[in-house]
């Protein structure tokens, strides 16, 4: 027997990791994650140890229940720990999960089912790991492709943040660190099809990158009509049509697939998040065979681009469950109905409040709820420390709102943060729809202003820390 050395590290086991108390998860994330990220959920309450979950509904440490409103980002459109999608993954355990030197019975088949259900030619499919790097695969064949070296996307867009990903999205704060990203890329405005022509017409455009609604640009929709404008004007110009349905996508806005809404047909479309069922990571981009051919056609070429997980058995089988269950449950369809009532009813509550909410948008169960931010015209003072406050914290502080005094999670918009998103699985039934509006409402009527909201989130703050250290010294007895 190997006798362990006197100075091995101390290593968790997993027994050990799942029965963390919340204390230890904060240092351990402190100390060896992210520390910022500690900081800001520790703001607003956000600091909770969730230990069960199940549908729509998450469980913490003390047992109490949390309506889940984000649902991971539009991860999570079967809920959380979806049967279906785990008894899928279960009957492929004992599959060879990695074996590069085979076909993988599991990725022709979801490919297979993604063929049937797209529109046109798009046909073949790149398996990956994540959205950023599904963008980063469309990015790759659209320059290989059309042998163009520009990229056009929209002021606003958020398509991952993997440097060629990154390079397309139109927020400067998550750009600047990592100056210089890819050259030749274009912003133009959202929803503006005179802008796009103005870029294509140069002809040297390889691809414009959208998406349908822009998530975290604040969920803001285009006018009626801007996708076909922009499919016929890329045909025109010769350029590639690249549409970005990662968080979109498989039901959240009404339809399968948020383009099909205008009836276009693109010539790559990009999937991830809820493809995996809530259960495993992937990501996959589909492309017509002529456009796959131009890039890695033939056995010289078939792999210029790879991916060592893409593809693997147990993501694909989860891919596979989670597009039969949507269509199964007619999720798409139910989206529609519940987010048309829960849109109306949060407009209704916040017209009463002209003062705090500017907007209530969204189509389906993708919806936004823009926060009024106060405008100051001095450099210094409190009417510029509020502005900032707004701009860059109302959302969090309201989640924070919702989350500890009503057990329901938001979120911010990542490029927005007045822009609180409610996301919720698709299987969100109509009476939490109806949870959700009274919530949000009484929210309203306790918070006039954001230095209020801003008193309240640090009396939260407050209360959470010395809460920790009550359980903490109770446990310890």
């Amino acid at each position: 027997m190997t006798k362990q050395p006197a100075h091995a590290p101390h290593l968790l086991s997993v027994e050990a990791a799942l029965a963390q108390t919340a204390e230890e998860v904060t240092q351990r994330y402190r100390t060896y994650v992210n520390p910022g990220i500690v900081a800001q959920m520790q703001l607003v309450g956000f600091n909770k140890r969730f230990v069960r979950a199940q549908g729509t509904t998450v469980y913490d440490d003390r047992g109490d229940p949390y309506l889940d409103l984000l649902g991971a980002f539009g991860a999570l459109n079967l809920g959380h720990n979806p049967p279906e999608v785990l008894r899928a993954v279960q009957q492929a355990m004992d599959q060879p999960n990695l074996l590069q030197a085979s076909l993988g019975a599991a990725a022709a088949a979801l490919a297979h089912n993604l063929a049937a259900l797209l529109p046109g030619d798009l046909s073949r499919t790149f398996f990956c790991n994540s959205g950023a790097e599904a963008v980063e695969g469309a990015l790759k064949f659209a320059r290989a492709a059309t042998g163009r070296p520009v990229f056009a996307y929209c002021k606003g867009a958020f398509h991952g943040k993997s440097y060629g990903a990154l390079s397309v999205t139109g927020r400067e704060k998550y750009r600047a660190p990592f100056q210089p990203l890819l050259p030749d890329t274009r912003e133009i405005a959202y929803g503006d099809p005179d802008a796009l022509e103005q870029v294509l017409k140069a002809r040297d455009v390889a691809a414009f990158i959208v998406e349908p609604i822009q998530g975290e640009g604040g969920v803001v929709l285009p006018p009626d009509g801007y996708l076909r404008e922009a499919e016929a004007l890329c045909h025109q110009y010769g350029t590639l049509l690249i549409v970005d349905e990662i968080q979109t996508g498989l039901g959240r806005c009404g339809t399968l697939f948020a383009f099909e809404r205008e009836g276009i047909v693109p010539d790559i479309v990009c999937l991830a998040k809820s493809l995996g069922g809530g259960i495993m990571p992937i990501g996959a981009f589909t492309t017509t065979p002529a456009i796959w051919d131009q890039v890695l056609g033939g056995m010289e070429r078939s792999q210029l681009h790879t991916s060592t997980f893409g593809g693997n058995t147990l993501a694909c089988v989860a891919g596979i469950a989670a597009i039969n269950a949507i269509l199964d449950k007619q999720l798409p369809q139910r989206a529609l109905t519940i987010g048309e009532h829960l849109k109306a009813g949060l407009a209704q509550a916040a017209a009463k409040h002209p003062e705090l909410i500017d907007d209530v948008r969204g189509r389906g169960l993708m919806i936004g709820i823009a926060f009024h931010i106060p405008n100051s015209d001095r450099n210094r003072g409190i009417g510029s420390t509020l502005h900032h406050l707004g701009e860059e914290y109302i959302g969090s502080m309201v989640a924070g709102e919702l989350m500890n005094h009503h057990h329901m999670i938001t979120a911010y918009t990542l490029n927005n943060p007045a822009v609180i998103r409610i996301e919720p699985p698709l299987i969100l039934t109509e009476q939490e729809a109806d949870d959700t509006i009274a919530a949000f409402s009484e929210v309203l009527e306790r918070i006039k202003n954001p230095l209020g909201l801003a008193v309240s989130s640090g009396k939260t703050m407050i209360a959470t820390a010395v809460g920790r250290v009550v359980d903490k010294a109770k446990r310890n007895r």
